[in-house]
Order: C-alpha cells, then sequence, then structure tokens
C-alpha cells in the first residue's frame, strides 16, 4: 500500500470535510461560522496584538482562513490562499513566479480571458511564452529549461483532457513549476496535486461557490516553499484579496459542493448522451463520452464523474438555436444553479479560437428531461 493511498484511506471523505466547512464558532456556538468585516485589529497597551496574528484585514481575515482551510483539505494542498477573482488568482501566479526572461510553456485553445491575459502580459514584461497543442507530446516543447507550465483541463470551451502527471513529469525533468486550471473539475472530481501538480488555480466564482452570485479565485500549493511565498507576497502587496462576505458565501458553497459536482456531472453525462445521437447537433465534446479522444485519460483522474461542461457544434445556426432557447440562460460564467447556453464565437471576438457552430453549455441543477426538451425544440 502506498502513502498516498494511506492518506486518501485515514481522511475524511470530500462529502464530510465540506458539509462541516468552517466549523463551529468558538465565541458563539454558532454551526455558520460569522462573517468578518474589520480591516484592523487593535493592539494593547504595549502595542502588540490582542489577538496574535491580527494585524490588518489584507492578510488577517478569520473567514479567509476557514475557507481556505477547508480548501486546503479538499484538495490535500500544504496551503491555499483566497483572491478577489479568478483573474486575480492567475496574475498573482504570473507575477509571483515569473521575471523578464524567463520561459513559460502555457496551453492552447484553454479559457479565453486567462489566455489574452496571458499573452499580453508576457509580451509586455519580456517573458518568452510558448503554446503547447495538447494533441502533441508534451516533450516536444518541454526540451529546455522553463520556469513554469500552465494547463487547463478539461480546457474550456473545447474540452480538451491533458494528462497531469505526464506533464508533471516533463515539467518538473526541465526545471519548471506545473499550474493545472481545475476551475471545472473542482477538487471533488480531480485534486491535480495528487497526480504531480505543483499548483491548482480554480475559479471559486464558478462551481466552488456554486451560486452565481461571487466573485472569487483560489490557488493551493503542494508546498510551502519560495515560490508560494512569493505569490502569497504578490497578493498582499497588489491588494488582490477578497472581501469578507464573498469569502463567506462561497464557504456557504462549499457544503454542498459534493452534491452539487455529482448532479450536475450526471445530469451532463446523460444530455451528451442524448446529443451525440441527435442528427442536427454534428459533435458533442464531452469527455464523459467514451468516443471523447480524452476520454480514457478523464476516467483515470476524474472521480464520481466527468463535470458538468460541455459544448456541441451545431449543424445549423448556432445563434439561432441559442436564441431559442427558455431554460437555458444565454449568459456567460459557469457552475451555478442555472443552466447556460452561450456562443462563444460572439463572446470572444476578433481572436477568438471557437468555431462559429460551438455553443457551450453550462448545465445546473434542473431536471435532465427539462434541459433536454428545452434544446430539442432550440435545434428544430
Amino acid at each position: 500500500m502506498t502513502d498516498q493511498t494511506t492518506a486518501r484511506r485515514n481522511r475524511p471523505s470530500a462529502d464530510t470535510i465540506a458539509a462541516h466547512a468552517g466549523g463551529i464558532d468558538a465565541a458563539t456556538a454558532g454551526v455558520v461560522p460569522p462573517i468578518t468585516l474589520a480591516t484592523t485589529y487593535a493592539r494593547g497597551e504595549d502595542y502588540a496584538p490582542l489577538v496574535p496574528g491580527a494585524i490588518y484585514g489584507r492578510d488577517d481575515n478569520p473567514i479567509f482562513q476557514r475557507f481556505e482551510s477547508v480548501m486546503a483539505s479538499l484538495e490535500g494542498a500544504a496551503a491555499t490562499l483566497s483572491f478577489a477573482s479568478g483573474m486575480a488568482g492567475v496574475a498573482a501566479i504570473f507575477r509571483g513566479l515569473l521575471r523578464p526572461g524567463d520561459r513559460l510553456v502555457v496551453q492552447r485553445a484553454i479559457y479565453w480571458g486567462a489566455a489574452a491575459w496571458i499573452e499580453e502580459w508576457c509580451r509586455t514584461w519580456g517573458i518568452e511564452r510558448v503554446e503547447w497543442d495538447p494533441e502533441t507530446p508534451i516533450g516536444s516543447v518541454l526540451d529546455r529549461p522553463t520556469r513554469l507550465v500552465w494547463v487547463e483541463t478539461p480546457s474550456n470551451p473545447l474540452w480538451q483532457v491533458v494528462d497531469i502527471a505526464a506533464v508533471a513529469v516533463a515539467a518538473h525533468a526541465v526545471g519548471a513549476r506545473l499550474a493545472v486550471d481545475g476551475t471545472t473539475t473542482t477538487p471533488i472530481l480531480t485534486r491535480a496535486l495528487e497526480y504531480g501538480a505543483d499548483l491548482v488555480f480554480h475559479s471559486a466564482t464558478k462551481a466552488i461557490a456554486g451560486h452565481s452570485d461571487v466573485l472569487l479565485g483560489v490557488v493551493a500549493t503542494r508546498v510551502e516553499d519560495a515560490d508560494w511565498q512569493a505569490i502569497r507576497a504578490e497578493r498582499k502587496q497588489a491588494g488582490a484579496i477578497p472581501g469578507g462576505f464573498e469569502v463567506w458565501l462561497a464557504l456557504r458553497g462549499l457544503r454542498t459542493l459534493p452534491l452539487r459536482i455529482r448532479h450536475t456531472s450526471a445530469t451532463a453525462l446523460a444530455l451528451a448522451t442524448w446529443l451525440a445521437a441527435d442528427p442536427r447537433v454534428e459533435r458533442v465534446l464531452y469527455p464523459g463520452l467514451t468516443s471523447h479522444p480524452g476520454h480514457a485519460i478523464a476516467a483515470s483522474q476524474m472521480q464520481g464523474g466527468y463535470g458538468a461542461m460541455l459544448s456541441i457544434l451545431t449543424r445549423g445556426d448556432a445563434l439561432a438555436v441559442a436564441s431559442r432557447c427558455r431554460l437555458f440562460v444565454r449568459a456567460t460564467s459557469l457552475g451555478g444553479p442555472e443552466s447556460l447556453i452561450e456562443h462563444r464565437y460572439t463572446v470572444e471576438g476578433v481572436h477568438t479560437r471557437s468555431p462559429a457552430s460551438l455553443l457551450r453549455l453550462s448545465i445546473g441543477l434542473e431536471a435532465v428531461e427539462d434541459l433536454i426538451a428545452d434544446l430539442d425544440q432550440a435545434l428544430a
């Protein structure tokens, strides 16, 4: 039995960790932790903090610490940090780790917002940015010293699957750190650190908070090393901290995260299976389908489902299909209780890599038969 297997058996399940997220408040015995909104903390007559470690709200909000502790338990991480938004977390990783002249390998066809920011930031700061197509061997780009590798799996909106363990081995061989965007899987489906990732990023705005009412980012680390301290310092110095209420909402969302992920994953698989048999649909992109080229890898590193996200390539006018939807909401984002449909080609603009026939679906908590009925009439 490996040490990793023993550790898995000895820790509580994700369901139990999530259900007790935040714990009991020591001051009031409340089963829901309080929101702390203070920006500064009092000192005694000797000018020492009255509560050890409580100095200023930029780092020392106890609701941050509660949320980050639960996220660390779910990830199997040494530590986590919360950020004012997903993109604030992305920026902290890149600004904390990369310096002019460093080499970066970034997966192509990932979340458009991150890809656009990374490209512009690298151009401005003199970072060598190399794109990697996950359909080609990772060794083709990791053939020389590299500082950071950034991948997203499954990738948004084409839902390509990356073998995290294989990329980790190749990255570490050239001295690189591997950061994985696990927004769509959450730690409920994939704990990327267990496959060799050094850092895991989540836009907690999405499924982690889960109610379409929070902007938040989370970064987790395998070890608390100098790189982690650089990311921590970047958050503090740049002021990329979230609000106490937003973190409290995300902590509340964690309590139902495993249930929501399992439900939406099951619904997405049923919907993808139905769509794959419909002649009005050219192709369904979903790693849960056995026809998906990354299905075998997804099955090995996604436990309990394949996520709530899929895309379809329509044979007709994709925008017209979206316009006829009555239950699917036409909106950007993902991971909320309501199902969304989005035409990425329109949203991303002239630099898009998404086909004009692609519609991205974020599956929510509705009954699968209602979602099927809505798409059936919209595809007509």
